[in-house]
C-alpha cells in the first residue's frame, strides 16, 4: 500500500475586511501583518490582490476629497492640484540666458 501524505496545515484566520480597510488608509504590509497577527510573506501570498485593491481604492478617496476641497475653494488645495496636473510652478525658469555674468574686481 502506498502511504497517503496528510498535510495537517492549519491556517491562522485573518480576517479579509480589516485586511482592506488597513490597505485603504495606505498601512504598509509590515504594518498590516503585524496587525493581524501574520508575517509579511504570508500576508502578501494570501492577500495579494486585496492589499492592491485596498491601496488603490484609498487612493481614489484622497483624490476625491481633494478634488471636492479645491472645488469648494481651497486655494492651498487648488494651489497644489495646479502642480500637480498642469505642471504650474511657484517660479518661471529663464532657459534662455544661462550664462554666467563676467566676474570684474
Amino acid at each position: 500500500m502506498s502511504e497517503q501524505k496528510q498535510t495537517n496545515k492549519r491556517y491562522k484566520t485573518i480576517d479579509r475586511d480589516l485586511v482592506y480597510r488597513l490597505a485603504c488608509i495606505q498601512c504598509s504590509d509590515q504594518e498590516i501583518a503585524e496587525v493581524v497577527g501574520t508575517t509579511v510573506t504570508t500576508l502578501r501570498k494570501r492577500f495579494k490582490s486585496l492589499l492592491e485593491k485596498g491601496k488603490e481604492t484609498g487612493k481614489q478617496s484622497l483624490r476625491r476629497a481633494m478634488w471636492e476641497k479645491a472645488m469648494n475653494g481651497d486655494t492651498r488645495i487648488q494651489i497644489f492640484l495646479s502642480k500637480q496636473y498642469l505642471g504650474m510652478k511657484d517660479a518661471p525658469e529663464d532657459t534662455q540666458n544661462t550664462t554666467p555674468l563676467p566676474w570684474e574686481d
